[in-house]
């Protein structure tokens, strides 16, 4: 047994433990884990987020199910957005965003604006919120669309950016959670689907690493199911502002990175100063 698998499964547990009663899966914050402690370099580790999902978020679903409370009015405008977008990011990470340095920003532009919501945006939540119009609820489904291909690329699935978005428009966290978290599920599967068919077109490594994720998943099931059983006791707004905090720490760390990587990947005409017709020519 590789040391990767329990690892991944405790840490998959305590994020989702975490994570979940804010209506997120944990992957946001689980892809630093699986490049930085888990040793996945390479754009496998987006799908292998993606099999996190399918395999984790069913823990917190069957509670919230159990409660009578998976099912509201959120559920199916978010889903008609997430899923179309989850196939288009996808698509977009593998051909256009392959390059390290690239998906570093990807990351970090994805993780900051989402910090920066869960410390300052999501504190406050509107009195008595009126349900949503017919332009509020198209709003929302092309808020979803967007998320998704943002999901598909980074391999959240899309929940963590809706999730701190709808609760700062007025919605609680007891009615956003299940339906953030049946969304990412669902766009979940759809994402590591449209990998597979990328697997065989492109070639390469797209695919997920699929024991490592679902050890990951099987331990985040553990501790999605525990987080939306205890969401009703945490307290909500120390909850954000935590994520929140580590999601902004992550981004700054992400773009160091990558400005790292692309400062060693210039081409030594590049540091030189030089045109490359200006270079030395090995010799014949």
């Amino acid at each position: 047994m590789s040391w990767q698998w329990p690892a991944g499964a405790a840490c998959g547990f305590l994020i989702a433990l975490v994570t979940t009663p804010a209506g997120v899966s944990g992957a946001v914050l689980l892809l630093p884990v699986q490049l930085s402690v888990l040793g996945v370099s390479t754009a496998a580790v987006t799908p292998t987020n993606l099999i996190f999902n399918v395999v984790a978020v069913p823990g917190g679903l069957l509670r919230f199910w159990h409660e009578r409370r998976l099912f509201n009015s959120l559920s199916a405008l978010l889903i008609a957005g997430t899923l179309p977008g989850v196939v288009i990011g996808a698509i977009i990470r593998v051909d256009y965003l392959s390059g390290g340095s690239a998906f570093m920003f990807i990351a970090a532009g994805v993780l900051l604006p989402l910090g920066l919501w869960l410390l300052l945006g999501s504190q406050r939540m509107a009195p008595n919120r009126p349900e949503p119009g017919r332009r509020g609820r198209s709003a929302i489904s092309l808020l979803a669309l967007a998320v998704g291909v943002v999901g598909g690329i980074y391999g959240i699935g899309g929940g963590s950016l809706l999730a701190p978005v709808l609760i700062a428009c007025g919605f609680s966290a007891y009615e956003v959670a299940p339906a953030t978290l049946l969304a990412t599920f669902l766009t979940s599967i759809a994402g590591v689907a449209t990998y597979e068919v990328l697997q065989l077109t492109h070639g390469g490594s797209v695919a997920p690493q699929w024991v490592l994720g679902i050890a990951m998943g099987l331990g985040g099931f553990a501790g999605s199911y525990a987080g939306a059983r205890l969401q009703s006791r945490l307290p909500e707004t120390s909850l954000r502002r935590l994520l929140g905090l580590i999601a902004c720490l992550v981004a700054a760390r992400y773009t160091q990175t990558a400005i790292q990587q692309s400062a060693t990947r210039r081409p030594a005409h590049a540091a030189s100063g030089l045109l490359p017709a200006e270079q030395p020519q090995p010799a014949t």
